[in-house]
């Protein structure tokens, strides 16, 4: 198996990136382009393998999409499966926001397939609630690959455990061309709703009506709606810049993270909050475009609690930062980030062969800071977010080298990681462990 050798680093960091689109809104403007009559615009381009998963599957359905200097353009209209096959890759939000839209297709009944571990990802949930809505499917236990037989959906009332948010969107997504009205009600436990908050924002701005319960577990969707064109804007990715903010929490800094500048819409926008909480101060400043962060012979402070219920994908990072902090965090209700690209709470819990301090207590994770790490031996389980916590880890290790399994995974999500880990001064070679200690 390949695996990466990250060296410590003892320097200091400096510099200026530019945080990349939020992919979680691209998935989005994307899906929601394609299934409106004409041209949407979306500005905002990315790399990311999971973006590239559901151009496939647009592109499998008959959807064109043109790339542009700054973006996309969408040209919406019906779904003709081109050859009946559609791949899903290993994006579990590709797969699930469109695995209803299949029914509206014309034509052979569209197959849906993708990667080894996404096909061993539960989707039982989201078919048996799409089978309430009177979409039709065929599957062997629930896994990939899975047929969509075209026809369009009646609605009407749909329960659905409120465990991933994906499942909650994926009927969302759907709703607007049943015959009649659907309610989509959320069973406990309710996670990850700001998932559900930004798939229901991003319908607004494609024309589509989406009434919320005041429990926020409960939505009415209107029947005989239509996605409308629209031109799209796509925020940077704060679950992305949860990386280097981390980085620069953890080193003497001054970086500038360019098109941050304040919270926006994204799901995993805390993030900022949370940094501060932890003691780093940050400054927006409109004439750099971005968030500025500045401090040197600094150590974070730990010491809170804080609840992962609804921004699973920060687990990774913020275990990070929690174990170089000072005094205990607690990382409440972490049960949705088992169910991610791997089992996060598994893969975080390595960070003890490195010398963390890290307890995994009922539905939490309890953190004791540590003055230092040891470079180990450890497995990304080919989760891009993993891997790239592992490597802050590792480039914060007193003393020798780390090995790290599926060097590539970052390319899920950031595939500009290592070039601004450089961009920033982090020398990633064997010589950064020869550097002299600045502390």
């Amino acid at each position: 198996m390949a695996k990466s050798t990250v060296y410590p680093y003892q320097g200091t960091l400096s510099g200026t990136i530019r945080i990349p689109p939020s992919k979680y809104h691209l998935h989005r403007a994307l899906i929601f382009g394609s299934l409106a009559e004409g041209e949407t615009v979306i500005h905002g381009k990315s790399g990311a393998l999971h973006i590239r998963d559901t151009l496939n599957s647009l592109h499998d359905f008959g959807i064109s999409i043109r790339p542009t200097p700054d973006g996309y353009i969408v040209r919406g209209g019906s779904y003709r499966p081109r050859n009946g096959r559609i791949r899903v890759g290993s994006s579990g939000s590709t797969l699930q926001f469109m695995l209803g839209l299949g029914s509206l297709s014309e034509g052979a009944a569209p197959v849906y397939n993708g990667h080894k571990a996404l096909r061993e990802r539960p989707i039982g949930p989201l078919l048996e609630a799409l089978g309430s809505m009177g979409v039709k499917w065929s599957a062997n236990q629930y896994k990939m690959p899975v047929a969509i037989q075209p026809g369009r959906p009646k609605g009407g009332h749909v329960q659905i455990p409120g465990t991933l948010s994906q499942w909650i969107s994926g009927l969302l997504i759907l709703a607007p061309f049943a015959d009649k009205d659907t309610i989509i009600e959320a069973l406990p436990p309710h996670n990850e709703l700001t998932y559900v908050k930004l798939t229901i924002e991003m319908q607004r701005q494609f024309g589509i009506f989406v009434e919320e319960d005041p429990s926020g577990t409960r939505w009415r969707v209107p029947a005989g709606q239509r996605y409308k064109p629209a031109e799209i804007s796509i925020e940077p990715d704060l679950s992305s810049a949860a990386f280097p903010l981390v980085l620069s929490a953890l080193y003497p800094s001054d970086v500038t993270l360019q098109g941050i500048a304040g919270f926006g819409s994204h799901p995993e926008n805390k993030v900022l909050e949370i940094i501060e909480d932890f003691g780093v101060k940050l400054e927006y400043d409109v004439r750099l475009d971005g968030v500025r962060i500045r401090h040197s012979n600094f150590r974070p402070i730990g010491g809170r609690e804080i609840d992962m219920r609804h921004i699973p994908d920060l687990i990774p990072a913020m275990s990070v930062l929690a174990s170089l902090s000072q005094g205990s965090t607690i990382l409440r209700n972490i049960g949705p980030g088992r169910m991610k690209e791997s089992n996060r709470v598994k893969a975080m819990l390595q960070l003890n062969k490195m010398g963390a301090r890290i307890r995994e207590i009922d539905d939490d994770l309890h953190i004791e800071g540590v003055d230092r790490l040891t470079g180990a031996s450890i497995s990304t389980y080919n989760d891009h977010r993993v891997q790239m916590a592992f490597t802050l880890a590792a480039l914060r290790a007193s003393d020798k080298a780390s090995e790290l399994t599926f060097p590539n995974a970052y390319q899920i999500s950031y595939t500009e990681f290592f070039d601004h880990l450089a961009a920033l001064g982090v020398r990633l070679g064997q010589d950064a462990a020869q550097l002299a200690e600045t502390y």
